[in-house]
Formats: structure tokens, C-alpha cells, sequence
């Protein structure tokens, strides 16, 4: 679909959908790295790209928003969010990033629980962003994924504080320590990006339903 054929309105709702859709695609290739731990320059490369084309996708939305005087939504809700989404893919692409960076030989258990959370959160944003073009009553089934999102960063949370602790438990380097915390709390600040997005859509919720 091309946006010149689409109404104003629907650019942002087309636009903040596809950036949901770039996450989840984001989100299953970084799974794919950590799962799958070979051709790792080639996987971190494609992750990369990815994430050239969500900020190409939020600049076209910010270029967009900056040069319409009536907006669908608040015009500071529509930025923010689009702020939010864009963290989430710069946090994936961080992580693969340093995993080659660092030279990381094989990735722990506790990195494919995370990178699981993170999968499951890409899919409940894409749910919720296919919504937001809705009012009233239809607006509001956005709320069920945004508990979702919190939840799941909970248990990221959860995962990323036993993995820290096995780091001193399981006999790893310190190097590897130092290592290993720095991604383990990448990958977990990636949730709290997605429960950000979270708070924004339950704001917008909120005040359009």
C-alpha cells in the first residue's frame, strides 16, 4: 500500500502499525541469532537493517506529524509513541550488536528465555497498534495487551535477576560476567521499552474511548 493513496489520518495509524510489524520481524530474527548461534555477522547485519528501516519509519511519521495541523490523536501522544517503538528495536539491535562485539561463543539459557519475552511483546504490540485507529468501545480491547506487556516485562524482570545471580554461581569469568550483565540488562531494558509503549496506548486509551 502506498501512502499517497491513503487518507492523512490513516498515515499515522498505517505508519505506527508498521513500526509494530518491524519489531515483531526484529524480534524473531534476534531469537533466530541467540537460538540459532551461527553466521553471526550475517544475522547481526540483517538486524541492523531492520533497524535502518523502523527509523526511516518513524522519520517518516515525525516528518508527517510536524506538517499536519489536525492529527487523529494528540499530536504529543502520536510522538511519543513513536519514540517508544523505535527504543524497542534500537534495543534489539544493540543486543545482537553486542553479542558480536563481545565475542560471545554461545549464548546462556537465560538470553533465549529473554529473547522469547521479547518475541511475545512484539506480538501483543502489533495486536494493540492494530486497534489504535478504532474509538469508543473497540479502542479500549488495546487494554487486555497493554496488562499483557507489563506482565511480560515483569517477567523479564524475573529472568534477567536469576541470570545475574547464576553469573556468580556457575563459574563464569569475570570477563564473561562483565560481559553477560551488560547484555542480559539490554535485553531487559527492551521490555521496559515495550511497557512504555504500553503506558502510552493506555493514556490514549484513555482519553479517545
Amino acid at each position: 500500500m502506498k501512502l499517497s493513496f491513503l487518507p492523512r489520518e490513516e498515515r499515522f495509524f498505517f505508519l505506527l502499525h508498521q513500526s509494530t510489524l518491524n519489531i515483531q520481524k526484529t524480534a524473531r530474527r534476534l531469537q533466530d541469532l541467540i537460538v540459532d548461534y551461527q553466521d553471526v555477522p550475517a544475522k547481526v547485519a540483517e538486524i541492523k537493517t531492520l533497524e535502518e528501516f523502523g527509523d526511516q519509519v518513524i522519520h517518516d511519521l515525525l516528518h508527517g506529524l510536524h506538517r499536519t495541523f489536525v492529527t487523529p490523536l494528540d499530536r504529543e501522544d502520536i510522538s511519543v509513541l513513536a519514540e517508544r517503538l523505535d527504543d524497542v528495536v534500537d534495543g534489539m539491535e544493540e543486543a545482537a550488536r553486542m553479542m558480536l562485539e563481545y565475542k560471545i561463543e554461545k549464548p546462556t539459557q537465560r538470553c533465549v528465555e529473554l529473547a522469547e519475552i521479547i518475541v511475545q511483546s512484539g506480538d501483543e504490540l502489533e495486536k494493540a497498534l492494530s486497534l489504535i485507529h478504532f474509538r469508543g468501545a473497540k479502542l479500549k480491547e488495546i487494554l487486555p495487551h497493554a496488562v499483557e506487556l507489563n506482565r511480560l516485562e515483569n517477567e523479564a524482570d524475573q529472568v534477567k535477576s536469576k541470570a545475574v545471580g547464576e553469573l556468580f554461581s556457575n563459574g563464569f569469568s569475570a570477563i564473561d560476567i562483565i560481559k553477560w550483565r551488560d547484555i542480559y540488562q539490554v535485553l531487559e531494558d527492551t521490555t521496559d521499552r515495550c511497557e512504555d509503549a504500553a503506558n502510552v496506548l493506555e493514556a490514549i486509551v484513555l482519553k479517545n474511548a
